[in-house]
């Protein structure tokens, strides 16, 4: 075990997902958030993302209330005004803000799952990764490397290993798995 791994005790009943908005997305990305969320609904744990009904947000979203899972939704004001939120979710929490939204489905979550995504994507993981990193949380974070979408990631955590900007046991905070089945049975098996 890492220096920085912390036993992973507590139940795990929320999950917190980061992904795409976007939705002009190769069906792959679509297809894996859909699985994730039926993967999350069987496993009888609750989601909660970040309250969007486009791209692989609403994908994973609509998965779950498919396969009667339970959806916990955080959205801002503004996106709520330009109609992009998921009316549907059993709880749709608004915030004022974009880092309100974070800091709230931080709170809420148990453990992290991170789905292929953008810049807002990549900003939720990496700012979990450092939260873990100085034990502001021990929850578990995983990302889901559907079509090989995180391998220049792999490879850029590598090369800061390499090059002495970042400990091994930093890089091994984060769980890559290849399929959305698996991130869950990493979280209740």
């Amino acid at each position: 075990m890492h220096p920085f791994a912390q036993p992973m005790n507590p139940p795990i009943r929320h999950v917190t997902v980061y992904c795409a908005s976007s939705q002009n997305l190769d069906r792959v990305y679509t297809e894996a958030a859909e699985r994730l969320g039926a993967a999350i609904a069987r496993a009888k744990l609750m989601l909660v993302y970040g309250g969007g009904s486009l791209g692989l947000m609403g994908a994973v979203a609509d998965s779950m209330h498919r396969c009667g899972g339970r959806v916990h939704g955080v959205i801002t004001e503004k996106l709520v005004a330009m109609e992009l939120a998921r009316q549907t979710c059993d709880e749709l929490e608004i915030v004022a803000t974009m880092r309100l939204r974070k800091q709230r489905m931080e709170e809420l979550a148990d453990a992290f799952i991170t789905l292929p995504g953008g810049v807002g994507t990549y900003e939720e993981l990496f700012e979990m990764l450092v939260a873990r990193k100085f034990h502001d949380h021990d929850k578990p974070l995983i990302v889901v490397n559907v079509n090989n979408y995180f391998r220049p990631l792999l490879a850029m955590l590598q090369r800061g290993v390499d090059e002495g900007f970042l400990q091994p046991a930093t890089r091994d905070l984060l769980t890559f798995v290849s399929a959305p089945e698996e991130a869950v049975e990493r979280l209740t098996g």
